[in-house]
């Protein structure tokens, strides 16, 4: 569903789980349930590094994973809470992703960009950009250009290239760069992503830098 801005999800636990929440650049809008408690609609923040979350058992979730940058009103979470079962055709019609920051994230996430390179390309200076991002409580600049350059870098981990190699391609200064990048965003060295093949296909769905990727997992 990555067209209508989000991809929709759903997990249940059947047992009391904790789960590993990696950073990906989005927010979920998750409706919350289960047999013993009252559905209930979160907007999620973005995360900066690796969290765990606790789930009981019995909770179910259905969550819409939003594309980066995406605006969401309190309006737009009201009308959820009250309609569950319309999630998807009232994302699909009020939520946003202004044409400028979407644009700027795009181009953060390329290989090679800079802030300054990426303003250029847009017109504008490096403090408009930032102002931008501020303006719309959205994390600076750096922010997206670290994390994707982490995540291509990830998804390219099991394919069986050398770590090293896989480094200068993706703009890190040298390996040991790479494994403080992975071991801050995900938890995790480059040798364990390769090793742990959960962890990868976790890092490898869908959001910032892949969005257009394959529907996200469901159980």
């Amino acid at each position: 569903m990555g067209d209508d801005g989000f991809h929709r999800w759903r997990y249940r636990a059947d047992v009391l789980e904790r789960v590993t929440v990696l950073p990906d650049g989005c927010r979920d809008v998750l409706v919350l349930g289960g047999a013993e408690e009252p559905r209930r609609v979160v907007l999620t923040d973005i995360d900066f590094c690796p969290r765990i979350a606790v789930l009981p058992r019995g909770r179910e979730i259905v969550g819409y994973r939003l594309r980066p940058g995406a605006v969401v009103s309190r309006e737009v979470l009201e009308g959820i809470a009250a309609e569950p079962e319309r999630a998807g055709s009232i994302l699909r019609s009020e939520v946003s992703v202004l044409g400028e920051i979407d644009e700027a994230i795009g181009a953060l996430a390329t290989p090679g960009a800079t802030l300054g390179s990426v303003s250029k390309a847009l017109g504008a200076s490096t403090r408009s950009v930032q102002r931008q991002f501020l303006r719309l409580r959205l994390p600076p600049p750096d922010f997206w250009r670290r994390l994707a350059r982490a995540r291509r870098a990830a998804r390219l981990v099991p394919l069986g290239a050398s770590l090293a190699d896989i480094a200068c391609d993706c703009g890190f200064a040298d390996q040991a760069h790479m494994t403080r990048d992975f071991t801050q965003w995900f938890g995790a060295t480059p040798a364990q992503v390769r090793r742990d093949t959960a962890l990868a296909d976790l890092i490898a769905q869908p959001a910032l830098g892949d969005w257009t990727g394959e529907q996200i997992s469901t159980r």
